[in-house]
């Protein structure tokens, strides 16, 4: 396509698939505030609108993706081919299964379908991604990413829901899938990090926050896969993903840096970081007798954190989208 055939700034030629992580960052928190009904007692209601909103969030997006392959289908294929956007496409399939969770108590017959869905699709998504990485010679470390763990990690979130709307066996598949690609992908993504001479754009540096997910939502997997008082593997995980929080948040000007669409990558893994603190803190309570644990301050703290973040870059996304600032060409 020549220069004059370009589509204008504001098409949606240029509408990203990230913008998919908002369902997620809405979702997650729904689903943080959900445990919290259900632990400590907290209205249920906030719960439910957030996962109704991050069903409406979710419609649009879809609606407005829809449109772009109809319309402009080679930008969509290149975004799909794009070295570094390819690993946001599965961003879909993870909402999917995101929402699937938060609607089980609301459309069981839904969230059945969903979690169905998003789980073989996310697989799916898994392969091709992988396929794609293995077999181009052109994508190499300089393209490595935090956001590699989306299309390969990101299969922890399947056993989220599994035991009330799907099948363990595969949630125990997904979760070994993903477990095993995390402890693959992580010492590359901290060579690329340390060692490559080009540092991570700074555009992509609220990406990092995708660190805090894996150990985050593993911590949460286990829980609806056995239950039962906390252990150690759940210590250890809940640990690594409070450290990996504060890792981000001390790096030097990483709170300042301009708004950008990456900046939804703040949102989930903090909604998750928020959910697995509110299910230790009730796993530690339920092997104490049932009472407060030390982990609860923390929780508390982190569900404040998460609700602030959520609705400050959902704000700051909807300001860019007034100003027409989000389907830009990059």
């Amino acid at each position: 396509m020549s220069e004059q055939q370009q589509p204008p700034s504001g098409s949606l030629a240029y509408l990203p698939v990230t913008l998919f992580a908002a369902v997620m960052g809405v979702g997650g928190l729904g689903l943080a505030w959900r445990r919290a009904a259900v632990t400590w007692g907290t209205p249920m209601w906030i719960a439910t609108v957030l996962v109704l909103l991050a069903v409406a969030v979710f419609l649009l997006v879809a609606i407005l993706y829809a449109v772009k392959w109809l319309r402009f289908p080679a930008a969509a294929r290149a975004e799909l081919r794009h070295p570094v956007r390819m690993a946001f496409a599965p961003t879909l399939t993870i909402a999917i299964l995101v929402l699937a969770t938060g609607l089980q108590d609301l459309t069981p017959g839904l969230a059945v379908a969903l979690w169905w869905i998003g789980a073989i699709g996310h697989l799916a998504a898994t392969l091709a991604v992988l396929t794609a990485w293995l077999s181009r010679p052109e994508i190499g470390l300089a393209q490595v990413t935090p956001a590699w763990f989306i299309p390969v990690v990101g299969n922890v979130v399947t056993p989220l829901a599994a035991p009330a709307l799907g099948s363990t066996e595969l949630a125990w598949f997904a979760f070994g899938v993903g477990l095993v690609a995390w402890l693959g992908l992580f010492p590359i993504l901290l060579h690329r990090l340390l060692l490559l001479d080009t540092p991570l754009p700074a555009r992509l540096r609220p990406t990092l926050m995708i660190l805090v997910a894996p150990p985050a939502v593993m911590v949460l997997s286990l829980t609806s896969l056995l239950g039962g008082p906390l252990d150690p593997v759940r210590k250890i995980l809940f640990g690594a993903a409070v450290f990996a929080a504060a890792l981000v948040v001390v790096q030097p000007g990483q709170l300042r840096l301009p708004f950008a669409l990456p900046f939804l990558a703040y949102t989930f893994p903090l909604a998750a970081l928020a959910a697995s603190a509110i299910a230790v803190d009730a796993a530690a309570g339920s092997a104490a007798g049932g009472g407060p644990t030390a982990y609860r301050i923390l929780a508390w703290a982190l569900l404040a954190v998460a609700t602030l973040v959520v609705f400050a870059v959902g704000a700051l996304t909807l300001r860019a989208a007034a100003r027409r600032a989000i389907c830009v060409p990059e």
